[in-house]
């Protein structure tokens, strides 16, 4: 009986495991998730690039390791820093990080 209550609590654990989100620390730069790395408004910076892109519906995101990760939260913050390399934390969910903190990298 006890080994069957234990190897259901084992179970049980490792069931829940795949539910926790991930909390993650990624350096990179901000992007948007359109252009990734490479802007494609002439005449415009990267940051101004970024920002027009998420006004015409895309959503901020993070370059880092050359992946592009996809940013939900502190939009304000995400937005002062567009274009810049930055150090953003949260919880990550797929290809989606839920901000909770996000600076200028140093």
């Amino acid at each position: 009986m006890k080994k069957t209550f234990a190897c259901l609590m084992i179970l049980i654990a490792l069931g829940a495991m795949p539910a926790m989100a991930a909390t993650t620390t990624l350096t990179g730069v901000i992007t948007d998730n359109m252009c990734g790395a490479k802007h494609m408004m002439p005449g415009k910076s990267d940051a101004e690039c970024t920002r027009a892109c998420v006004k015409q519906g895309a959503k901020f995101a993070v370059m880092a390791a050359g992946k592009v990760t996809v940013l939900n939260g502190k939009t304000a913050e995400v937005s002062a820093l567009a274009g810049q390399k930055v150090t953003v934390s949260g919880e990550l969910k797929g290809d989606t990080l839920t901000v909770s903190s996000v600076a200028a990298a140093k």
